[in-house]
C-alpha cells in the first residue's frame, strides 16, 4: 500500500512538472496584433478556411511564410491548433492557422501586411 501511494505521488509529480512546460500559446497582443514571444508578427492567409482543421500554405509558401508552431502547446480558447500536411502542429487563433513572414527581420516588422490582399497581421 505505501509503496503503492510513493508511486502514484511519483507519477503525479511527474506530470504536474511536464504539464508547467507546455504553453498555452506561443503568442501573445503587443501594440495592437499578435506576436510570438520574441515579438515576431504573427499572420493569417486570406485563402485559409476558420476552423477547417487545414492550413492551404504548404511547400514553397511555407518558405515564405512560416507557420507558427503548435508543437509542446496545449492551445485554450481563442486559439487551437490544425494539422499540417506534413502531419506538423500549427497554431491556430479563431479557427485560422497563424504564419510568421520570411521577409520580417526584427520585432516588430510589420512587412506582410497586406501582402497581395491575402496575407494580414492578426488585429483583435
Amino acid at each position: 500500500m505505501k509503496r503503492s501511494l510513493i508511486l502514484f505521488s511519483a507519477a503525479a509529480a511527474l506530470v504536474l512538472s511536464s504539464a508547467s512546460f507546455a504553453q498555452t500559446a506561443p503568442v501573445k497582443k503587443a501594440d495592437g496584433v499578435l506576436v510570438t514571444s520574441t515579438g515576431m508578427t504573427v499572420y493569417t492567409f486570406d485563402k485559409d478556411v476558420a476552423d477547417s482543421g487545414k492550413s492551404t500554405c504548404n511547400g514553397p509558401c511555407a518558405t515564405n511564410w512560416p507557420p507558427v508552431s503548435a508543437k509542446d502547446v496545449k492551445p485554450a480558447a481563442p486559439y487551437s491548433s490544425v494539422t499540417r500536411d506534413d502531419g506538423s502542429a500549427q497554431l491556430a487563433y479563431k479557427g485560422k492557422p497563424l504564419y510568421l513572414f520570411a521577409a520580417d527581420k526584427k520585432a516588430g516588422d510589420r512587412n506582410g501586411d497586406n501582402v497581395k490582399d491575402v496575407w494580414h497581421v492578426v488585429k483583435d
